[in-house]
């Protein structure tokens, strides 16, 4: 499906099908976030043996598709979990590695799969469960960035890391709308501590709000004082076109992933825009405590990619 939506030609690989030849979607999502580690590798010369640190996490249970990947990309590994916030998340801790002088050459990667999401989160596909309309569609697919301490770019010269922000939302088909609290929070803390205003970025990018969480997001943030202009987008409603059976839009580690190092990298390569914040966003949620009534608490962390 994101093979032909409105940014497929920016992708490395379209996927011929969901299953990759695997026996299962889970060996598939692995199979998937192996590949794109492999191409980041390949298009920067560079071997896995060259890697001082692989920094990777996805959406499943003791996130194993990105420890079952790094079995065989054989870097020193970190596995991280910020649903689907991870994008930014890997790239942040990647980029603080190397700001510190502790790494030369990071690998940060992420991925999701629709399939293995449903079955975790949802119900399995098999169930035909019709979806609400606030639900939106896991985005199958897995990102890779190499991040060096010298290069022509583009640059990540910024990082703002979220707070967890709980509003009380409790409905697991409307991530959107807990998500959204948290990317005004993140948003409104870059703003202030780095005395910038939307308008000064190209671009401002949310991971994964979706059609309703876009419209949460503007409400919060006009009791903040910020309107966002028309250089705002979210990921979620990029990459799969309106006439697409998605619901409210993509979701999904890979949502954010797959958009920024795949349309916006190649976009700031063409000189399309030069400056770009970033909000990746995540539903910190599992099936059990929403078994158990809990709410969904939500996360976002801002990055700023430049492009010189």
């Amino acid at each position: 499906m994101e093979g032909k939506g409105p940014l497929a030609s920016d992708f490395d690989v379209i996927l011929p099908d969901l299953a990759m030849g695997q026996r299962t979607p889970e060996r598939a999502e692995t199979k998937i976030l192996e590949e794109a580690c492999n191409i980041a590798l390949s298009a920067a010369n560079l071997k896995p043996e060259d890697l001082e640190y692989m920094l990777a996490g996805d959406l499943l249970s003791q996130i194993i598709s990105s420890s079952f990947a790094a079995r065989q990309i054989t870097a020193p590994y970190l596995g991280l979990y910020g649903a689907c916030s991870t994008a930014a998340e890997s790239l942040i801790l990647g980029a603080m590695l190397i700001d510190g002088g502790f790494a030369d050459t990071v690998l940060a990667a992420t991925s999701s799969h629709y399939q293995t999401a449903e079955r975790q989160y949802r119900y399995p596909i098999e169930l035909n469960i019709q979806r609400k309309v606030t639900a939106q569609v896991t985005v199958t697919g897995a990102s890779a960035a190499i991040l060096k301490s010298q290069g022509t770019g583009p640059r990540i010269t910024c990082a703002t890391v979220g707070r967890v922000i709980d509003l009380g939302i409790k409905d697991s088909s409307d991530m959107g709308s807990a998500m959204a609290p948290a990317a005004a929070d993140t948003l409104f803390w870059h703003l202030s501590d780095t005395n910038t205003r939307p308008e000064d970025y190209d671009l401002v990018l949310t991971g994964d709000l979706g059609r309703v969480g876009t419209v949460m997001l503007g409400e919060v943030l006009k009791d903040k004082g910020i309107v966002l202009g028309p250089n705002y987008n979210d990921c979620g409603l990029m990459i799969f076109s309106q006439d697409q059976d998605v619901g409210a839009g993509g979701s999904g580690c890979a949502c954010s992933g797959v958009v920024a190092m795949g349309h916006i990298y190649k976009s700031m390569l063409r000189g399309l825009i030069k400056k770009v914040l970033l909000i990746s966003t995540g539903a910190l949620f599992s099936p059990l405590s929403f078994q158990q009534g809990e709410t969904i608490p939500g996360i976002a962390h801002a990055l700023v990619i430049e492009q010189a």
